[in-house]
């Protein structure tokens, strides 16, 4: 059997069939032959399963594991998946096809390692689709502000390795998505609008609860020590673009310190943290207006008070 060209690894958790249906049939209107599509559903323990009611299931590969985790279930489709290239869609969300198509037409021509897009929350898709040149995944990651999301691009498969996501963590695709791109040759960036995704108030980045809110901000300093310690064993090049990554998560995590705790102390505390480990102050570097914005005012106490003062609490 020929290999497929796309392996879709869909991930469910309790979806409502309707959501899971609308995702499914997104994938099934592609121009994309039998043989040159494979979707992989991964249902990652929900109560129900939710196979028996969807409305199409026939031309699916079903895989049913225990509740571990959205990095599990990916790596578990990871490991199923027979496809030249990758898309991973959460089962709430799905793809629009015009700009979608946009981008399997670089799959399909231009032999690329990556092929990156962006999402949408209002479906009005614009149909002037840009024709980028490829770059290097390291020259991209050094002069762009990365989107991590592990859904917002399609890879070739081979690039990967032995990369995987980390089980049991928030923020996994942070640590995924700089990776992988540090291991593709070949990257397009496209304007295409081509991910529908769908804002839920039961999702992670809406969940208040004050032990999530903790695990959130333990594991992306985790995963900023982790991309640090990749780019100390790098060579000039990756050097410079990981750190350029560290130090805007290093900002991230930061802000998000204050909008979720409102805590001076807390912040105060998280700064000296950062600073035993040599991530503090935030380089001097001009990377976006933002970052410099950001950095000249929490490195002073009247900035960090303007900083606690402007920006919203998320709740």
């Amino acid at each position: 059997m020929p290999k497929p060209l796309v392996s879709f690894i869909v991930t469910t958790y309790n979806l409502p069939v309707t959501l899971l249906d609308e995702c499914l049939n997104s994938i099934l209107s592609l121009s994309l032959s039998e043989e040159e599509r494979e979707i992989i559903l991964i249902d990652d323990g929900s109560d129900k399963s939710p196979i028996d009611f969807l409305s199409k299931r026939d031309d699916l590969i079903y895989i049913r594991q225990s509740n571990q985790g959205l990095s599990v279930a990916r790596n578990n489709g990871l490991q199923w998946a027979k496809g030249e290239y990758i898309q991973f869609v959460d089962g709430d969300d799905y793809l629009v096809t015009a700009p979608y198509e946009h981008c399997l037409d670089f799959v399909r021509y231009d032999q690329p390692d990556m092929v990156l897009f962006h999402m949408t929350t209002n479906n009005d898709s614009d149909t002037a689709f840009s024709a980028p040149k490829p770059v290097g995944g390291c020259e991209y990651l050094a002069g762009n502000n990365m989107r991590a999301a592990a859904w917002g691009y399609i890879f070739r498969k081979e690039v990967l390795g032995d990369l995987k996501f980390t089980p049991g963590i928030y923020h996994e695709d942070e640590e995924f998505t700089p990776q992988l791109l540090l291991r593709s040759a070949r990257v397009f960036d496209t304007n295409a609008q081509a991910y529908y995704y769908r804002q839920r108030t039961g999702s992670i980045t809406h969940n208040i609860d004050k032990e999530v809110i903790d695990k959130r901000l333990d594991d992306i300093l985790r995963v900023i020590d982790h991309l640090k310690s990749i780019a100390i064993q790098s060579s000039s090049q990756s050097k410079a673009a990981l750190e350029r990554r560290v130090a805007q998560l290093t900002m991230d995590y930061l802000y998000h310190i204050i909008v979720l705790t409102h805590s001076r102390q807390q912040l105060d505390a998280a700064i000296e943290v950062l600073k035993q480990k040599r991530l503090y102050p935030l380089p001097d570097r001009q990377y976006t207006h933002k970052y410099t914005l950001f950095r000249k005012l929490i490195d002073s106490h009247w900035g960090r008070q303007i900083l606690m003062s402007g920006l919203k609490v998320k709740r």
